[in-house]
């Protein structure tokens, strides 16, 4: 298995029914292991001036399913994808680090 984000931009607002049950659908596939609106921020960079933040991207999900096919069939009824926004599907790798006991 592998764990990928949906980075929702823009759109138009849904009902809040219809993320209900998109929601309730990916919990009952077992999939869903987060996700949120996203506010206000900033982009910060220790040298020099930071890029201006990303507006555009206004929420996440994150799951957990075989493949970036997987991922990408299960934007079926996400109500940005299905109103026409925009949603970039990104695998997360899992970090090398040292054993785990």
């Amino acid at each position: 298995m592998a764990d990928f984000i949906y980075l929702m931009h823009e759109a138009e607002p849904a009902d809040p029914a219809v993320w209900e049950a998109y929601i309730n659908g990916l919990n009952e596939k077992g999939v869903l292991r987060g996700g949120s609106a996203i506010g206000k921020g900033v982009c910060l960079r220790k040298d020099g001036a930071a890029p201006p933040i990303s507006h555009h991207i206004v929420g996440y999900l994150r799951i957990e399913v075989a493949d970036m096919a997987a991922a990408q069939a299960l934007l079926a009824s996400n109500p940005v994808y299905e109103a026409g926004g925009v949603i970039e599907v990104r695998e997360l790798p899992r970090a090398i680090g040292p054993a785990q006991d």
